[in-house]
């Protein structure tokens, strides 16, 4: 499933705009471009995210 982030005006009110609490959204489409698997690297580690068959996300260390 991907997640496609809207687009506001920057002169919308306030009510419309995204909270600065919001979590910020990845389309996995652009994270993987087009390959299966991609490596994330997090506090000198590397894991692999994997979209399985099913299109599940795997993520291994």
């Amino acid at each position: 499933m991907m997640v496609e982030a809207e687009k506001k005006d920057p002169g919308a009110p306030d009510a419309q705009r995204p909270s600065q609490d919001a979590l910020p959204e990845y389309d996995t489409g652009t994270l993987f471009a087009g390959r299966r698997e991609i490596v994330i690297r997090h506090a000198g580690a590397d894991y692999r995210m994997k979209i399985t068959k099913q299109g599940k996300l795997i993520l291994n260390k």
